[in-house]
């Protein structure tokens, strides 16, 4: 593939572009990785507008089907579409180059931005930023809630689903994978007595499509590497399996099984296979063992982190990072003097073992996730699951309105600063629909004039 002809700049309207190498393709998926500011939706339509409007590099049919495999998976659904678009331009490397560079600017800055944190987060400049960031983390997650329960909540069924995930995660304190299960299992029943209230909509839909040529288009066969083949299929599992072992097993050798390492290693690869729904959706699960089981961090630095995960480039699902890095740093894995290290080893992990399930997911199930889409007895259970996480969001939104709106508990005292903050950023949000980033600047600058004036 490297050999091929150099795409031109501007292809010709009436013929497709010309083969793209696999040198061009990973510049294009380390820029996407800068620039990838705004959440999987805003992730997804830039994607669309580059490969789809401008490069030509895949049709609207096929871009969209493409996102159909990618909504029935757990896992960061933007940084999938990208590994699946890269496997199916230049196989195996292809697709790891794009999923890879999709993530790894988005390490490495929120690695430096938890240093910064940890070690300048008393500082007044710090710590009045900090305190209007975290009043729009309230708005953001609201907002998640108000964009998910629109397009999920059609029916009756779909309302009682999310209102039983509610429930069960608030006042019965279930476990975030049990909901899952009996989400997935209502779905399950339910396909078979409603069917037509448990299919799936449409998802995140996209833009019209140019009708002109792409090098993968509407018509291009499927190349012979996308195909199902038992052999390969067994490969890429062998693979993987090497790939999650051995790290997991040199951890537990040096350091021991109930090591936070270990530990985190385990617990985020759990996590990674219950990303239905997004980011979002899994963060209950990994406040549930990161704050409350195992005590890697606070609550208020759980905050901060989803604040700092909302303004960096790549998926929101690399709070795990910043997750890790703290655990790492604040006990000391290894040794006073070496915090720094011990918080980039954690974070370096906790991504390894989030993103690994990702990319195996499209490397190996990819033929198979195509045959089985529009079949409602695969789709109803992952409408269930995905009504129930909006359930699951409410309580997050609840959860972090308490810490940031009553930060010092309901004896002290409501914070009528913070909540006019949220309550600015969700009209923003919601009723304006500005872009994260902006809304996020903004409430950042009010919280250090209310820090500096009182």
């Amino acid at each position: 593939m490297d050999n091929a002809p150099r795409q031109t700049p501007d292809p010709s309207p009436n013929q497709p572009p010309a083969p793209v190498t696999l040198a061009q393709a990973a510049r294009y998926w380390f820029k996407l990785g800068l620039i990838s500011f705004g959440g999987p939706a805003g992730q997804i339509a830039l994607m669309h507008r580059d490969l789809v409007d401008d490069k030509r590099w895949i049709s609207e049919k096929r871009f969209l089907h493409a996102l159909n495999y990618c909504m029935v998976l757990p896992g960061p659904e933007a940084q999938q579409l990208a590994t699946y678009i890269g496997w199916l331009m230049h196989r195996t490397w292809g697709g790891v180059l794009a999923g890879a560079l999709f993530v790894l600017p988005s390490l490495f800055i929120l690695i430096a931005l938890s240093w910064v944190y940890l070690a300048f987060g008393h500082t007044p400049l710090v710590a009045g930023l900090f305190y209007g960031i975290k009043p729009a983390v309230v708005a953001l997650v609201v907002q998640a809630v108000h964009r998910i329960g629109g397009r999920t909540l059609r029916n009756s069924w779909m309302w009682a689903i999310a209102t039983a995930a509610f429930v069960a995660i608030f006042a019965l304190q279930l476990p975030f994978p049990a909901i899952v299960a009996g989400a997935a299992l209502v779905g399950w029943i339910g396909g078979r007595i409603a069917p037509q209230a448990f299919r799936s909509g449409g998802g995140h839909g996209g833009a019209k499509s140019t009708g002109l040529p792409a090098l993968i288009d509407d018509d291009t066969p499927t190349p012979p590497h996308a195909r199902f083949r038992w052999r390969r299929l067994a490969a890429v599992l062998l693979a993987g399996a090497l790939l999650w072992s051995l790290p997991m097993g040199l951890l537990n050798a040096s350091f021991g099984w109930s090591h936070p390492f270990t530990q985190m290693g385990w617990f985020f690869t759990k996590a990674a296979l219950l990303t239905f729904g997004g980011a979002y959706a899994v963060l209950p699960y990994v406040y549930q063992g990161a704050v409350t089981h195992y005590g890697w961090l606070t609550p208020t630095q759980m905050i901060d982190g989803l604040a700092l995960g909302e303004t960096t480039p790549g998926p929101l699902i690399m709070v795990v990072a910043f997750v890790g890095f703290v655990g790492g740093y604040t006990k000391a894995l290894f040794g006073p003097d070496a915090l720094f290290q011990a918080g980039a080893m954690a974070a370096a992990l906790v991504t390894w073992f989030t993103f690994l399930p990702s990319f195996l997911f499209i490397l190996a199930g990819g033929p198979l996730v195509e045959s089985t889409h529009d079949d409602l007895k695969f789709t109803a259970p992952l409408a269930a699951i995905t009504a129930a996480v909006v359930g699951v969001i409410l309580n997050l939104a609840l959860f972090f309105a308490w810490h940031t709106w009553w930060p010092r508990g309901a004896d002290g005292g409501v914070d009528l600063v913070a909540v006019g903050i949220s309550v600015l950023a969700a009209i923003a949000l919601i009723r304006f629909q500005r872009k994260v980033i902006h809304v996020i600047a903004g409430c950042a600058v009010l919280g250090l004039l209310a820090h500096v004036l009182t």
